[in-house]
């Protein structure tokens, strides 16, 4: 028996991205200190702004375009992580193969809050 979903805290997605955010950023402080301002910076900031997005947008479902735009808003800042974390290996920060998991995982979340913004309307009020 699923676990009633009473705020945003309680979604799967939400769990999920905020575990990746932390994997992110503990993968982050690896990265060299001239990075500081720029790679470490984009890929904390994007990492963060999924769930960000994603309390924003539960807050806003009662509207669904509302609800539906902060979803594709978590959506594009899962992606941007992905781009980091490219950037990452290519610059060889981060192993290869810690990067593809962390990778897969944002895909994961990217299908999760798709479908919800396909189906906005179960979840509106």
């Amino acid at each position: 028996m699923k676990k009633p979903i009473r705020k945003h805290t309680d979604l799967e997605v939400y769990q999920r991205g905020y575990a990746a955010g932390m994997r992110v950023f503990k993968l982050s402080k690896l990265f060299p200190k001239e990075e500081r301002y720029s790679l470490t910076d984009q890929i904390r900031r994007s990492s963060r702004s999924v769930c960000g997005n994603l309390a924003e947008g539960w807050r806003k479902r009662r509207y669904p375009q509302s609800f539906v735009n902060k979803l594709t808003d978590s959506e594009a800042e899962a992606a941007e992580t992905q781009s980091w974390l490219q950037f990452a290996v290519g610059c060889e920060y981060v192993p290869r193969d810690e990067a593809a998991d962390l990778y897969k995982e944002y895909d994961r979340i990217i299908a999760m809050l798709v479908k919800m913004a396909t189906h906005a309307d179960d979840w509106s009020f």
